[in-house]
């Protein structure tokens, strides 16, 4: 089968397509992958950087969507089934063979690029707005980072869960885009984007702020929480890794908080169908992930480097041509 290995630690540059053994199926289902997902964990993993690091050479791809060609039994799935699944790694492949642990329904509704799109940054913004931030409908939530996959999809659950969004956006061009998912307001990244969310909030605050990107930005996330407000640390795509002076924590009363559902799954794997049950409900309410990008599996490298240079707006998928 053919799939898009992984051959040297240097990023997109460091991959190629090429044919490689069927994987090992003992125990697991067997996918055949419609649609892979594109997220930044593939792009770190490309480079070594990621907390799980497998040596070359290997097949990248967290997120999948395709059909069961084979399932062990007791496992609940059957050749036909429409999946999707999330796996450390091997979801750049014409098949892919995964625990059954982490294979899960496809909505109905969904295509393959959607339900491919429905995976770590749905399921990572359901567990952070609901289970860590304990958002409640009517309260204000400042989405950082928001054209970016966890942006897009921080914007559209918001919503789902009767939120006002305020999306704080560096990409210029973005604020249709961004309407469109559902944000009620859209603010520019640059110098005064706090005195901006100040405004809209009547300088009441956020209760929630959703921030993916660290770096600079860090302390007027803070600025911008309104008592008793959570920050939820959702990554570091900014590039630096904030510090926090607690005093400020403490006599504001505010509560930063971090979310990295990779990690809670490995203590709490019940969470994966308890969030996925979560999302198809809201699924059946409407929500769609929205795909702005499509490549053929062969182009997973250009993918993964517009992912780098922030040309994908929302979610990017590879597709079987």
């Amino acid at each position: 089968m053919q799939a898009v290995v992984v051959t040297e630690l240097t990023g997109p540059a460091g991959m190629t397509l090429q044919e490689v053994p069927e994987p090992d199926t003992d125990g697991r289902v067997l996918i055949d992958v419609r649609a892979a997902g594109v997220c930044f964990p593939d792009l770190l993993i490309s480079y070594g950087k990621y907390q799980l690091r497998p040596e070359p050479p290997f097949v990248p791809g967290a997120e999948v969507a395709g059909v069961v060609l084979s399932a062990p039994d007791g496992s609940g799935f059957a050749p036909g089934d429409r999946v999707l699944a999330m796996s450390d790694h091997g979801g750049y492949a014409e098949r892919v063979a995964v625990p059954a642990t982490r294979v899960l329904r496809i909505p109905a509704g969904l295509d393959f690029d959607e339900a491919a799109s429905l995976i770590i940054n749905y399921q990572t913004m359901e567990f952070a707005l609901t289970r860590r931030a304990g958002l409640v409908a009517g309260e204000t939530v400042v989405v950082l980072g928001a054209a970016g996959g966890v942006g897009t999809a921080a914007i559209q659950l918001a919503k789902a869960h009767g939120a006002r969004v305020i999306a704080v956006v560096r990409r210029a061009g973005a604020e249709e885009f961004l309407r469109e998912l559902g944000a009620d307001e859209v603010v520019a990244l640059t110098d005064g984007w706090a005195g901006r969310v100040g405004e809209l909030t009547g300088n009441a605050g956020a209760q929630v702020v959703i921030d993916p990107v660290g770096g600079d930005a860090f302390d007027d996330a803070v600025r911008v929480l309104a008592p008793e407000g959570r920050l939820v640390v959702i990554g570091f795509a900014g590039g630096g890794i904030p510090s926090v002076k607690v005093n400020r924590v403490l006599f504001r009363n505010i509560s930063i908080v971090g979310a990295a559902w990779g990690e809670f799954l490995r203590s709490h794997p019940e969470a994966l169908a308890q969030t996925h049950e979560a999302l198809t409900a809201l699924v059946a309410k409407g929500l769609r992930p929205l795909v702005k990008a499509r490549y053929p599996l062969a182009e997973a490298p250009r993918a993964l480097a517009d992912l780098e240079a922030g040309k994908v707006l929302g979610k990017a998928v590879l597709v079987r041509g």
